[in-house]
């Protein structure tokens, strides 16, 4: 126990989406989790108790937003409201994950931009700053009115990969919008990008095209999100027809719905490495995947808050 924070004003609490993560996060800090309890009553409804006081208290309250994403966004929202009851001096929500950040704007007619709507409600139940690793879109930081801290988990992926010292490494954006992502790897591996250009639907493209030189190189492709796979399978599959000698994906958040991982495995890439903003259920622990923590960044981005310090060296 770290005597620095064992009597503080500083508590982290867990809800139900990923309690593995807070637990890795609280031990770095030297602090115990925080006391409280969801429930279910039997038509659905969450309740929500804290079993301490927090009153003048500093909160972080970790809950990442995957399936069930409506559950787990109703947990935080109610979370909140009662921290702010119990007149907490400051209310922190740490999202690993902020599910619905890929509805940034509207590509079509009629359509809603829900991760302003969910950046609303955050702020409404009464959320006074916001901790999100690897946002889908940088820009949804201007949803919030309050601060919002954009940390990264690209320098934990890169150390990973530096670390099997591979040879004519190429790092390669999986499409246009992760060419920032993959330049901030390449910078980290000192090695040249290579883009993936589409043509056509985004799930189901008619050409793919590679901008840059892969042949006879160890790709490393590295996107935000994997979900269905589809995305870093066919890429993946291109690169190899483009004559690379092994491919590596990388992800900072591992959703991989459906049958994401049987196409990871039947796909030629060697390894898939991601980080735990989501936990993967034993059907998810296969060979080929390698799960990494983030559990040190998000504890420093916490007790430099608490002790009101810069966090900008963590954006990058």
């Amino acid at each position: 126990m770290n005597d620095t924070y064992h009597n503080s004003k500083l508590k982290v609490f867990a809800l139900s989406s990923n309690l593995p993560l807070a637990e890795e996060i609280v031990e770095h800090i030297g602090i115990d989790l925080g006391k409280s309890s969801v429930k279910t009553f039997s038509d659905g409804e969450i309740q929500i108790n804290i079993e301490e006081s927090i009153r003048g208290c500093d909160v972080f309250v970790i809950q990442s937003t995957y399936d069930p994403v409506e559950d787990h966004i109703m947990e935080l929202l109610i979370m909140i409201d009662a921290l702010k009851r119990a007149s907490a001096r400051s209310i922190n929500v740490v999202m690993p994950y902020y599910g619905y950040a890929r509805q940034d704007r509207k590509s079509r007619a009629r359509e809603p931009i829900t991760a302003k709507l969910i950046a609303d409600l955050i702020q409404k139940a009464g959320a006074h700053r916001m901790i999100s690793i690897d946002l889908h879109a940088p820009q949804a930081q201007g949803f919030f009115d309050i601060p919002v801290d954009p940390i990264t988990a690209v320098p934990i992926i890169g150390s990973y990969l530096d670390a099997k010292q591979l040879e004519d490494i190429v790092v390669v954006a999986p499409d246009h919008s992760s060419v920032s992502r993959a330049r901030h790897l390449a910078d980290q591996l000192k090695a040249p990008i290579a883009i993936v250009d589409r043509r056509g639907p985004r799930d189901n493209a008619s050409t793919i095209s590679i901008v840059g030189e892969v042949e006879n190189k160890t790709a490393i492709i590295i996107d935000d999100i994997i979900d269905t796979g589809h995305r870093i399978s066919t890429t993946a599959e291109s690169l190899q027809n483009h004559g690379t000698k092994q491919v590596y994906a990388c992800t900072t958040h591992p959703v991989l719905s459906g049958s994401a991982v049987n196409k990871i495995l039947d796909s030629g890439i060697k390894e898939l490495i991601v980080t735990n903003t989501i936990p993967l259920n034993e059907e998810k622990q296969v060979n080929k995947v390698t799960q990494l923590t983030v559990a040190p960044v998000v504890a420093e981005a916490i007790i430099r808050l608490y002790e009101q310090q810069s966090v900008s060296s963590l954006y990058k």
